[in-house]
């Protein structure tokens, strides 16, 4: 082999891509070393079979190339090099592509050298070589080297002979780059090397582009590969252009908008944005008008050109672009200066003149879809504010692009739905609701008035689907309805519309959050009573959307909503269209015609209708119940009826056959079941929601009405229901759910007859003694039934429910009870009863059947035809338990402590409590979570006697007691239910006094259960409130005398106290916040969810407002309660001082903060219960909490503390002033809290005869402080020595006349001080502070001042302001109105915060949306250029770097000695931004590694990376010298060189030092120099990348100058 091909191999290695000293490029060296070989070898054709002989290697195959390109550069192509050639290609080089050396894939590098020689190949030997190879690679599509031989011979086909052949490959080569995995080699080289070759090749590409079809998914990113390798023809520079121009074809631009806005991946954005700069440059350039195929879209055409507009045009285009470019950075900081220049987008866009549109809206959308769609959330909500802000300052026309899917219904609401963005902003105040429900308010009404007519229709249904057709979260919800009930009226909406509405109603049933479900029903009524056309809706459909609604939660009578739809339907009941149920004559149904059919057909039963067993479903009476109640009121208001008597005329008007059916119950025995069912659900339905919300019923006519009709039918129903439940009729399981309603109805009448007063033989009363006897005898009878059917057993389980229901009717209304002979039998009967024996379902015959035992909880097991029978089982358990319950209540008193107690056993349940309570126990692992209310009740009567003897039975029952508590759902209507009875149970005064005294395991468990209870509240809201509010009601009825047990308890549970005082987290649980949203947007007014407000009390600071109000009412001058309050007090100084050594500082509002906070705040309400022996023992840990490192609300209150303290006693002033006398190093600022103090002598003094000594002390130590070196302390001294002063003078305090001279010469320096700085304004701030100023510590003592106004003025978080209003509206807790506590200080509470606490903070975060629009911007630098962008990843680093305009120096960085990720990644991303050549690292699997990639974001991609292991750096550092690079450590030695003075030669290794140890020995005596950072600090090191960092960039500035030279 001759000597050359190693010299050339070895050259072209060298180079590298590199330009050299003398000024050649890489290519001229080339071309002189092949020019040699050439020269050196006479014989072409033998030195290509030279080259083609021997081991293949990537080397080769780079020297081949350089000869053939060569040879083909001399034009020398034919005879025998044209042979040579073709032997070449087909021997060697195609080969060679396919394979490599080692029998796998060829290497990227081979590939492309290979692919480049057979091109050169091709030329020599003619086009026939191209068109084979070009057929043979077609057929091994889509393997990457059929691309590679596809791109390297596509160039040599011709236009007119190899047409047909140019077409299919261009087909081909679109279809494999669309299929979305093709090789990167199709978009980077095979597609350009198509559009660069001939006409038809283009146009088949562009054809088979086209037909895509549009907008298909995933097809995006593929399209915009294709377009941008054919850029350079489809978009042509004026010296190039031809035939043609997407500029003109819509499909183009619709696809680079998609690329813009909805691409997920940013190479398929950054191609997008590359097509569009493109293609205005070229419009720029050729200078010609153009527009886009109007037939594409509607409106403006998506692009059009115009060289009169060109400056126009221009600088919208690239502000367009420069706002693309930023948005990629997604950082909020960057992008939020370039949001005015999207307003100049509106600006140029928008013809003033004629309001049209000049540029097509679609371009906005797309910036408005990439800030939706990106990952931060704040820049969507930027997004969404600036798009909602537009129509409120700018007049925009209507354009079908931004509405409907295109936009507004599809990427605005899906951006609309994350909760998220709808928070409050920061310093926005707690009231003033969500800045961005106000704009979407505002928007969707100036939107909708700017429709016409024909659209508005549309698109308001087209909104109203899109909130229905996904799963929304409650707050968007919530602020949308209300967006769509500020719309103003216009008949907008049909049948599909209120349909539409009634879904979304649907929707917001799912989430638990009762407020915002039922605000969300109150605006989606109102927005259906403004939008629908009641033309086009009948009454029916309208019912129908009213059913959707829960009228406990919106729908009230007596709400304003209700009054609001009393008067639409009153204004549009004659237009409504014919309703399927009006009258038959033709006209237009009213509302009074629909509701009295509705009525009879709700109330006769359909001979076609089978007779069912089941009850029938509720919803048919609660639309009839509702509809009639509406029809009423509407009646009302035309009539204003207001005598009792027209208003019963006008119910019997519609209820006339209800009431006819209620009437005959009692008489017509054949009446069908269907609808004796239907009228008493109508009955039950009409008493529950006839009353009117907030007022009373009395006052109410319709109620009143309705009572006396309901009344009159009552002996007729009464009778109905004995009849029903005592003479076997129900023999059914499912006519077990008839019992209830019968039950029902009983319960209805009863608090019906009680409330218009209890008359002895009135018609209800009549039948309660038969059905209680009927009953007892029904079960007496079950008891000796051996082998009971169905119906008997129906009928024990109907007879126990009805006991059930009598025992709680005659516990809520003690009207009821019987005679003393017959309640002692009925009593005596419950008592015997056997507990938990439980029903068994009839078998088949043949099976024996009865009443099974329940043991220890287990349960028997149902067959498969039993089915439904554990519910009754249930059912029954529960009912004979709440028999029990009341047995227990009403005998108490004889239920015996032991069992030797028992004197005479009449009622075993009641005096034998031991087995009743193990019952209990048994009975409760059965029961459901909605039935164990009873048990628990039975529990909390026999535990307090048991306690003491059976302490570890009762043990056992807290513990049970609690698992079930604990394992329930936060529901509605069985976890609370069940956590107020277990409180009761639990925490019943009259067992922590005897825990208490016990001390026994009994008080641990209670203890325990209460700090679970406590850990609990954090997750469910409102879990310490029933526990707090339970338990000082009992402490407060203790010591009034009024219950059992005794206020001692509270001492050995005030942990539960001192929680309660400082009960609160940092993050308010949702429903919390929520409620104030609610509160903010005034629904609570307009519907039933005000009432649910006021009955709730869940919020966290409702604890602290039931235990300071439990506190006030306390008598400090009882025993028991003074020692209470001081315990207490001292736990508060604990709490207190264990908060402030937890850590050294806090920030302001954090959970650390608010603790302290509530501490001093309570400390506060205790001070009048202190006496002087109690303060000697804490005075010291209350001095002390001055000299703490507080927040300045702690502060004010602990100096209030003092001030009081010293006020009423002052014997404790010598240890005042001993707090000045610390060292002033010691204190440091911490004295100002003294100083404020002292401010206050005025108050100090008052109770001391003697004033004098203290005045003259006092001037002493302010004197003294005002000349501390501390600024702040300085101004304290001297607010306190001018109160000091003033008051001497005030007292005429002549010893100190020797001082005026003194006193008057500072303070007149201090008021005229001027100099440096804000000292004269501080000065006049601090003077002006509230606390200086206006406070009085006396008068302004309340709990409004402590609780509102203090934190108000001290700048604590609004969470935080509790108002007097809230402590008077919490009446759990009785308030003694006419105390100190409840007054107002009117000056004070006028106040606005000071800036003096505040006077560091910095600017708003508003400021940059002030900034003009030309106000410079944050850019990332994007270095494409021009050209086309090649996605080719695979490319040489250099190569892709210079494809991208990039500067590649000569720097080597070795960083191989450093180990961690994130110092790597660093220094990967600080080399590829200053162009180092290629960076040296220990290992390349660091790449992977996600803190390098944190680091690196993406830098390795386009900077050449090199693994040497640290145990061949020597090797390395050697070869790279021999190459005449300058190796330079970063490292202090004895003779290192300093950074500054250093001059780095051009060819310059950095080799980095390790994280601990830095550079080994054994590499320093490799480095050429050492350099070393200066350094100013204590500190002598530098983290390993900032160093290289330091050093990157002076190797890059010295560069940049010019000035690189030889070491110096």
């Amino acid at each position: 082999m001759c000597g050359w091909e190693p010299l050339a191999a070895h050259a072209h290695s060298r180079l590298g891509g590199r330009r050299t000293r003398t000024g050649s490029t890489p290519r001229e060296m080339e071309r002189v070393l092949v020019d040699a070989l050439l020269t050196q070898s006479r014989e072409p054709c033998a030195l290509l079979g030279a080259l083609c002989g021997g081991e293949a290697s990537a080397e080769r195959a780079e020297t081949l190339r350089l000869v053939l390109q060569r040879l083909e550069e001399r034009g020398a192509g034919v005879g025998a090099l044209a042979k040579a050639a073709h032997e070449v290609a087909r021997g060697h080089l195609v080969p060679l592509l396919y394979v490599s050396q080692g029998g796998g894939p060829a290497s990227p590098r081979v590939l492309r050298a290979a692919s480049a020689a057979l091109r050169s190949c091709a030329r020599l030997a003619g086009p026939e070589l191209a068109v084979t190879l070009a057929e043979e690679a077609l057929r091994g599509l889509p393997g990457a080297p059929a691309v590679e031989l596809l791109a390297a011979v596509a160039p040599c086909l011709r236009a007119s002979e190899d047409a047909p052949l140019l077409r299919c490959l261009a087909r081909a080569s679109v279809e494999l780059a669309l299929a979305g995995d093709a090789p990167p080699a199709v978009g980077a080289r095979l597609l350009p090397a198509l559009a660069q070759s001939a006409e038809p090749a283009l146009r088949a590409a562009w054809d088979a582009l086209s037909s895509v079809e549009p907008g298909a998914e995933g097809s995006t990113g593929p399209e915009l590969l294709v377009l941008c390798a054919l850029a350079e023809k489809l978009l042509p520079k004026p010296e190039h252009h031809g035939d043609f121009d997407a500029r003109l074809c819509g499909r183009f631009w619709r696809t680079v908008q998609a690329g813009m806005s909805r691409a997920q991946d940013a190479l398929t954005r950054k191609r997008a944005r590359y097509l569009l700069q493109r293609a205005v440059q070229v419009s720029a350039e050729l200078a010609v008008d153009c527009t886009c195929d109007p037939q594409d879209t509607k409106g403006p055409s998506l692009f059009w050109w115009s060289k009169k507009k060109k400056d126009e045009l221009l600088k919208f285009w690239e502000n367009y672009i420069l706002i693309m470019e930023v948005l990629e950075g997604n950082q909020i900081h960057v992008i939020k200066p370039v949001l005015p220049k999207l307003n100049s987008l509106f600006e140029y866009a928008v013809s003033e003149e004629n309001g049209c549109w000049f540029f097509h809206p679609s371009w906005h959308t797309c910036v408005y879809r990439r800030m939706f769609e990106g990952e931060n959330k704040i820049l969507a909500k930027e997004g969404v504010t600036h798009f909602l802000e537009l129509y409120e300052v700018k007049s925009l026309p209507y354009s079908p692009e931004l509405s409907e899917v295109m936009f507004i219904t599809g990427p605005l609401m899906d951006a609309l739905s994350e909760s998220c963005l709808y928070s409050r902003s920061p310093g926005q105040p707690l009231g003033s609701g969500s800045p961005l429900g106000l704009k979407l308010q505002k928007f969707l009404v100036a939107y909708v008035s700017l429709l016409p007519e024909e659209t508005k229709s549309h698109f308001l249904l087209k909104f109203i689907q899109r909130m229905a057709d996904r799963h929304w979260c409650a707050v968007p919800v919530l602020f949308l309805s209300k967006a769509l009930a500020s719309l103003p009226s216009c008949k907008a909406l049909g049948g599909e519309g209120l349909l539409a509405l009634r879904d979304v109603l649907q929707c917001t049933m799912i989430t638990h959050q009762v407020l915002l479900r039922g605000a969300a029903q109150c605006y989606l009524l109102q927005a259906a009573m403004r939008l629908v056309d009641v033309e086009k809706v009948s009454l029916s459909d309208v019912s129908a959307f009213l059913m959707s609604l829960r009228q406990e939660e919106s729908l009230g009578r007596g709400t304003q909503l209700w009054t609001e739809l009393c008067d639409w339907l009153c204004v549009n009941e004659r237009y409504f269209k014919q309703s399927s149920i009006g009258g038959s004559d033709g006209h237009e149904a009213s509302l009074n015609a629909y509701v009295k059919n509705l009525v009879q057909e709700f109330v006769k039963s359909p001979g076609w209708e089978k007779e069912s067993s089941f009850v029938p479903d509720w919803l048919e009476a609660r639309l009839t119940a509702l509809m009639v109640l509406l029809a009423v009121d509407v009646k009302g208001i035309k009539t204003k009826f207001r005598e009792k008597q027209r208003t019963q005329n006008v119910l019997r008007i519609f209820l006339d056959p209800w009431l006819d059916a209620l009437g005959k119950l009692g008489t017509n025995a054949y009446m069908p079941l269907l609808r004796t069912d239907r009228c008493l659900q109508l009955l039950v339905r009409l008493l529950h929601s006839c009353v009117p919300r907030g007022s009373s019923a009395q006052d109410d006519e319709v109620s009143a009405a309705l009572w006396a009709s309901v009344m009159s039918a009552a002996e007729s129903v009464s009778q109905f229901v004995l009849r029903r439940l005592t003479m076997n009729e129900l023999q059914d399981v499912a006519d077990l759910d008839r019992c209830q309603l019968y039950l029902t109805v009983l319960a209805e009448l009863v608090s019906l007859q009680v409330k218009l007063g209890w008359k002895a033989g009135n018609p209800v009363s009549r039948v309660i003694s038969p059905l209680r006897n009927a009953c007892v005898h029904h079960l007496q009878e079950a008891e000796g039934r051996q082998e009971p059917t169905l119906s008997h057993q129906v009928q024990t389980a109907v007879s126990m429910a009805t006991l059930a229901a009598l025992c709680e009717a005659e516990d809520r209304h003690p009207v009821l009870q019987p005679d003393s002979s017959s309640a002692e039998a009925v009593d005596r009967f419950l008592s015997a009863l056997p507990l938990n024996r439980m029903l068994q379902k009839p078998h088949s015959e043949g099976q024996s059947i009865g009443v099974c035992p329940l043991e220890n909880g287990s349960v028997f097991e149902e067959s498969s035809s039993s089915q439904g029978w554990g519910k009754v089982v249930a059912q029954y358990l529960h009912d004979q338990w709440v028999c029990l319950s009341f047995l227990l209540r009403k005998h108490q008193g004889l239920i015996p402590a032991t069992e030797s107690d028992v004197l005479k056993c009449c009622l075993p349940a009641v005096e034998m409590p031991v087995p009743t309570l193990q019952s209990a126990l048994d009975v409760l692992t059965v029961l459901p979570a909605g039935l164990v209310l009873p048990v628990f009740h039975c529990m909390e009567v026999l535990v307090p006697k048991l306690l003491t003897s059976e302490e570890t039975l009762c043990i056992e029952s807290f513990d049970v007691a609690w698992k079930m508590i604990s394992s329930l759902s936060n529901t509605q209507l069985t976890f609370w239910p069940n956590l107020k009875a277990f409180v009761h149970f639990v925490f019943n005064n009259e067992i922590l006094t005897i825990a208490a005294k016990l001390k026994g395991p009994a008080y641990d468990k209670i203890k325990e259960i209460m700090c679970k209870m406590i850990e609990m509240s954090s997750i469910k809201s409102g879990v310490f409130n029933i526990l707090i509010c339970y338990c000082c009601q009992s402490w407060l009825a203790a010591a009034s005398g009024v219950a059992q047990g005794s206020f001692s308890s509270a001492k050995d549970y005030s942990e539960l106290v001192l929680e309660a005082c400082v009960f609160g987290t940092v993050p308010w649980s949702c429903e919390c916040l929520f409620l104030f949203l609610i509160l903010i947007l005034g629904c609570g007014q307009v519907c039933v969810l005000s009432f649910y407000i006021l009955s709730t009390k869940r919020e966290d600071y409702y604890v602290r407002i039931c235990v300071i109000k439990f506190l006030c009412l306390l008598d400090g001058s009882d025993v028991s309660h003074k020692l209470f309050l001081e315990d207490l007090a001292v736990k508060l100084l604990d709490k207190d001082e264990s908060a402030s050594r937890s850590r050294t500082r806090y920030h302001e509002n954090s959970l650390q903060h608010r603790v302290k906070n509530r501490v001093w705040q309570t400390l506060l309400v205790l001070f009048p219960a202190f006496d002087q022996n109690f303060l000697h023992g804490i005075i010291d840990k209350v001095f002390h909490a001055g000299f703490t490192n507080n927040q300045a609300s702690i502060k004010y209150f602990i100096e209030w503390l003092i001030i009081l303290i010293l006020h009423k006693f002052p014997e404790f002033l010598p240890k005042f002033w001993a707090c000045f006398s610390y060292g002033e190093e010691k204190i440091k600022t911490s004295i100002c809290t003294f100083l404020s103090v002292l401010s206050h002598l005025d108050i100090i003094v008052q109770n001391i005869p003697e004033k004098k000594l203290v005045l003259k002390q006092a001037l002493t130590v302010a004197l003294q402080w005002c000349l501390s070196h501390n600024f702040s302390v300085r101004l304290y001294a001297l607010v306190a020595l001018k109160k000091a002063w003033h008051l001497c003078k005030a007292l005429q305090f002549e010893e100190c006349g020797a001082w005026t001279t003194v006193i008057e010469c500072s303070l007149s320096q201090a008021e005229s001080m001027h100099g440096a700085g804000n000292a004269r304004k501080n000065w006049q701030r601090i003077q002006d502070h509230f606390f200086f100023s206006t406070f009085h510590p006396l008068k302004d003592y309340s709990l409004e001042t402590i609780f509102y106004t203090f934190p108000r003025l001290s700048g604590v978080t609004e969470e935080e302001w509790i108002a007097l209003e809230k402590f008077a509206n919490f009446t759990d807790i009785p308030s003694n109105v006419g105390s100190q506590w409840y007054l107002s200080g009117i000056t004070l509470g006028e106040l606005s915060p000071g800036d003096w606490s505040q006077q560091d903070q910095g600017s708003t975060l508003g400021e940059a949306d002030s900034q003009s629009e030309w106000a410079d911007v944050q850019k990332k630098i994007i270095p494409w250029g021009h050209s086309a962008l090649d996605s080719d990843l695979e490319l040489e680093f250099q190569d892709r770097a210079a494809k991208l305009g990039k500067s590649i120096s000569r720097l080597i960085v070795v960083a191989s000695l450093i180990d961690k990720p994130t110092n790597l990644g660093g220094l990967c991303r600080t080399c590829e931004v200053f162009g180092a050549a290629v960076l040296v690292v220990g290992s390349l699997q660091c790449v992977s590694d996600r803190q390098f990639q944190h680091l690196s974001v993406s830098a390795e991609q386009w900077l050449p990376l090199v693994e040497v292991r640290p145990s061949q750096l020597v090797d390395y550092l050697q070869q790279k010298k021999a190459e005449g690079y300058t190796v330079i450590g970063v490292e202090q030695t004895a003779q290192s060189s300093d950074l500054a003075q250093y001059r780095f030669p051009e060819k310059s290794l950095l080799l980095l030092g390790n994280e601990r140890e830095g550079i080994p020995v054994n590499l320093i005596q490799q480095l050429d120099v050492c350099v070393e950072i200066p350094q100013q600090g204590i500190i002598r090191s530098l983290n390993v990348h900032v160093s290289g960092a330091l050093l990157i960039w002076e190797y890059t500035r010295q560069q940049l100058l010019g000035c690189a030279g030889p070491p110096s």
